[in-house]
């Protein structure tokens, strides 16, 4: 479950990162979208982290939980600012599409 909560996280930063002008002609290369259009990006980012937060506490309550999703943010913020970000940004929003599908299948095969 943490793997599914890491990808969802990272499919967070990836929606907030979309919101943002600067950030969504990066990722894009085209024009930036509208308002209403980034505020849809933002409140996506935001359910998924706390849909990330969720599988956290669930898989291992509330003592470690909260902790672990800590980790789990970091390790996909660090994959996106400093692997994806800099090297490779066409690739982000593919697999911000793509991660957590698998990450789902993982844990649902894992069992």
């Amino acid at each position: 479950m943490m793997l599914l909560a890491i990808t969802v996280s990272f499919s967070a930063f990836t929606a907030l990162s979309l919101a943002m002008e600067r950030h969504q002609a990066d990722l894009h290369g085209k024009a930036a979208a509208t308002p209403t259009r980034r505020r849809a990006w933002r409140w996506l980012g935001w359910a998924l982290l706390a849909l990330s937060f969720g599988l956290c506490v669930v898989d291992h309550g509330w003592a470690a939980g909260p902790v672990l999703w800590l980790g789990a943010l970091t390790i996909s913020g660090i994959l996106i600012a400093f692997g994806l970000y800099p090297f490779r940004p066409r690739w982000i929003a593919p697999l911000a599409w793509a991660l957590p599908a698998l990450g789902l299948a993982v844990t649902l095969f894992a069992r």
